[in-house]
């Protein structure tokens, strides 16, 4: 395959995998890859806001045990930096529907 018919394969294969895990209530897959120094059109770093009646009587770690195993592939393969935002319906809307931001990149020798 080339990189033109591979864009964005990481982050769909991702987003299908958590729709079909966690049939979410609201799902972000967002490519952060631009943020850090890495080349043009990666797909390595990436942020994920989920919302799921899933994570109902389920402590933080086992909220992301769960996703890193059902994106297990993509963190084998290609996927550097995963930062998962997962949420009970109660506890998003509790946030007023929002995420944090996530930092800048401070290493990686960027100038």
């Amino acid at each position: 395959m080339t990189s033109s018919s591979t864009s964005r394969a990481v982050q769909t294969a991702i987003e299908g995998k958590l729709q079909k895990l966690l049939a979410p209530d609201h799902l972000e897959v967002i490519n952060e890859s631009h943020m850090h120094n890495v080349p043009p059109g990666s797909e390595s770093h990436f942020k994920v806001v989920a919302v799921s009646g899933q994570f109902e009587g389920l402590g933080l770690v086992q909220r992301h045990r769960l996703v890193n195993r059902a994106v297990a592939e993509e963190l084998a393969a290609s996927v550097h930096a995963l930062a998962l935002h997962l949420f009970t319906p109660g506890d998003w809307a509790a946030r007023e529907k929002s995420a944090a931001d996530s930092p800048q990149c401070l290493g990686g020798g960027r100038a």
